[in-house]
């Protein structure tokens, strides 16, 4: 059958190929955050201190980061279905090494598996996407994507920390890698790379290119040179900054600290957030689509995501009501970031989509790898010693200099934003 006659996928066919791959970026995200609702357990069970307990999450961000490009080279070279498959027994045997950590070390090295192996499949995601489903559906895809993700952390914040209240964190960890395991074998069975392994018309024209998509490195080098590439590098890492870093480790001490609040409530408000985010990536993401247009509506949100969390960081004692206002409004717009991954992809040839995803999405998750880590050696330093059931506790003050950090990269972040090229949501050739 010749590529003219063949019919596009159906929509049901193409959402499960992209379904599969969006249920291991569940558990991605899912461990992405969990750090934060067992805070305290870490940090007894191995004698952590803030900068200590900030670097062991950020290991997963370490070798996440560090996947990234790898990830959308070999994805345009050797399609994602078989990274999908990997990437999901990687994570699962990270899991178990967690689980059954004695100390730092074998915990870092556990992280350090689940983040390179997670990293895999947002850029899979996207990619499978711009095979599977048409090209005007890409940033809608892109927000229902995190939006997926995001449903995974709020699995990780009031609900996991039932589960560890009930079971203990380890033994959760350990079901947690039996389901991936599993989810990566579903993956491999199911998933295929283009329509035309099912015998229907692709949405993509990148196979009819290999040749282009074969020198992987030239591909880097190529996507390198668009200004839009290079500046989205930079600037998404200040809104997912914001919000991982705060809902994904220190936004549940600082509550149970200075607003009195316990641990399930204080995880369920970080998973407020992590709802309101959610909901800004499909808003953005569609209202971008149907607009036309890219740059006015990052600005937007930006900006209003930069007000918002610098009345939540120097304003007053806020009452419970305002705190949960602030904390989504700032998640809200907050989501604007996913217009990155629509303006990016536009911004180069269509062939380079893996690997401009992949380079995106590094820049994406820069912001919480370099923050977390930061806030914690910053928290540190302004320690008073103070301690509650052997554990540090930090003044007000030691906060806000720790989250003055995420504020400053987002005023930097807008000033580039301002740089960049908008694309009319129209692919470049």
């Amino acid at each position: 059958m010749s590529t003219q006659t063949k019919s596009i996928p159906p929509s049901s066919l193409a959402w499960t190929m992209w379904g599969l791959a969006a249920c291991l970026y569940f558990i991605a995200f899912y461990h992405r955050v969990a750090p934060a609702v067992i805070t305290t357990e870490l940090s007894l069970d191995f004698g952590l201190t803030a900068a200590a307990l900030g670097n062991l999450s950020a290991f997963y961000f370490y070798s996440y980061v560090a996947m990234q490009i790898p990830t959308g080279l070999l994805a345009d070279r050797y399609g994602p279905r078989i990274l999908l498959a990997i990437g999901g027994v990687i994570a699962a045997i990270g899991t178990a090494v967690f689980a059954i950590a004695p100390n730092t070390a074998w915990a870092d090295i556990g992280r350090l598996l689940i983040g390179g192996s997670s990293g895999m499949a947002f850029v899979c995601m996207l990619k499978l996407a711009s095979h599977w489903m048409p090209a005007r559906q890409f940033a809608l895809t892109s927000g229902v994507a995190l939006a997926v993700g995001v449903l995974g952390a709020v699995s990780a914040g009031a609900p996991l920390r039932l589960l560890v209240d009930a079971f203990g964190w380890r033994h959760v960890l350990w079901a947690t890698a039996a389901v991936t395991l599993l989810l990566a074998a579903v993956t491999w069975l199911i998933v295929r790379d283009d329509p035309n392994a099912r015998g229907y018309a692709s949405y993509s024209a990148a196979h009819e290119h290999p040749a282009l998509a074969s020198r992987v490195f030239d591909g880097l080098k190529t996507v390198l040179r668009y200004r839009n590439v290079v500046l989205l590098f930079f600037i998404p890492g200040a809104m997912t900054g914001i919000t991982l870093s705060f809902a994904g480790l220190w936004g549940v001490p600082f509550l149970t600290t200075h607003y009195g609040l316990t641990q399930t409530n204080a995880a369920g408000l970080c998973s407020t957030m992590m709802v309101a985010w959610a909901i800004g990536c499909l808003t953005f993401g569609a209202a971008s689509d149907r607009m036309g247009r890219r740059k006015p509506l990052y600005i937007g949100g930006m900006s209003c995501a930069l007000l918002s969390w610098t009345i939540f960081i120097f304003g007053p004692h806020q009452g419970y009501a305002l705190l949960i206002t602030l904390l989504a409004v700032t998640g809200f717009f907050a989501g604007s970031f996913i217009i990155t991954f629509a303006f990016a992809k536009e911004s180069v040839p269509h062939q380079f989509a893996g690997t401009v995803s992949g380079v995106t999405n590094m820049g994406v998750i820069i912001g919480p790898m370099v923050l977390q880590p930061l806030i914690g050696v910053i928290l540190d330093e302004h320690w008073q010693g103070a301690l509650v059931n052997g554990k540090r506790v930090f003044d007000l003050a030691s906060y806000q200099q720790g989250f003055l950090m995420m504020l400053l990269w987002s005023v930097l972040a807008l000033v580039l934003l301002c740089f960049t090229r908008e694309t009319y949501c129209k692919q470049a050739i």
